[in-house]
């Protein structure tokens, strides 16, 4: 299988443990590449090849380049500060996906290792529950993804344009519309230090350009002013007192719907009633 790890040099010490914890496993044939995007990653354990882009193209372009330069059945993504925590992570995804046979997506349950709490965010459920219940979801947190390689090429990688933030959902929408299902694993464990997403300097802009520019891109057009509108009443009740993030959100929301982010591939209506059932309509 392949495997794809994105840095952009900052973090050495958190690459090298996250790389060394994908060389311990067991029971499968690794394919490792390590992506410096637009940096030089450094010195790498043996086993790992490295491609250094010369410049950042953005997290889920970076990705795509690396998946481009490994092979195998399966390719899993791993941020440079995430860690698997079992020498049989892997092998026991694979598994799982096997066993089901209508997995496309799978992601694992995501801890700190140093015990100061995991964010709620890290279990990608409207009704969160325990971190520790597996079950379908509809989009999913980009730092320790497996998929099928057929099913990712058959996304199409991860959306290029977003450069950061939404390109999860987008990537677990089209595998659903591939008949698929996207599931998050509660007994599978990757690392993760607990970090507000909000460090990116670009955070609240992206966050609404590519809000719009997600529902461009993957919804019927009815449903496109519904989805967009539902999250702008979430992001009014988050921050509407909070100019200082209001401007930039807003600043982000009238470029989504300014420009156009190209690569249109609606799901269907089909999919959408799939969805609905499986337990969330997008238009949340």
């Amino acid at each position: 299988m392949g495997v794809v790890s994105l840095t952009q040099g900052r973090r050495p010490d958190d690459l090298r443990a996250g790389l060394e914890s994908v060389l311990r496993q067991i029971d499968v044939e690794l394919d490792i590449v390590c992506v410096g995007n637009g940096a030089d990653p450094g010195a790498l354990p043996g086993g790992v090849r490295s491609l250094v882009l010369p410049e950042n193209v953005g997290i889920s372009a970076g990705r795509n380049r690396g998946a481009e330069a490994v092979s195998g059945d399966y390719v899993f993504f791993l941020d440079d500060d995430a860690a698997l925590a079992s020498d049989t992570f892997l092998a026991d995804a694979i598994a799982l996906v096997e066993t089901a046979g209508d997995i496309g997506l799978l992601q694992p349950r995501v801890t700190d290792p140093r015990g100061v709490g995991d964010p709620r965010r890290w279990i990608p459920r409207l009704k969160k529950g325990s971190a520790t219940d597996s079950g379908d979801v509809f989009s999913v947190w980009e730092g320790a993804t497996l998929l099928r390689r057929s099913v990712f090429d058959a996304c199409g990688g991860w959306g290029e344009p977003y450069f950061y933030a939404h390109e999860g959902i987008e990537l677990a929408w089209r595998v659903w519309a591939q008949g698929l299902r996207v599931w998050y694993a509660g007994d599978l464990v990757a690392h993760h230090p607990a970090i507000d997403p909000a460090r990116h300097s670009q955070y609240y802009r992206l966050n609404a350009r590519n809000r719009v520019w997600l529902a461009k891109r993957n919804l019927p057009w009815p449903l496109v002013p519904v989805y967009v509108g539902s999250w702008t009443l979430v992001t009014l009740v988050r921050w509407g007192r909070r100019p200082d993030r209001m401007r930039p959100w807003l600043a982000g929301f009238r470029e989504g719907w300014s420009s156009a982010p190209g690569g249109r591939r609606s799901m269907g209506w089909r999919t959408v009633i799939r969805m609905t059932r499986a337990g969330r309509a997008p238009i949340l």
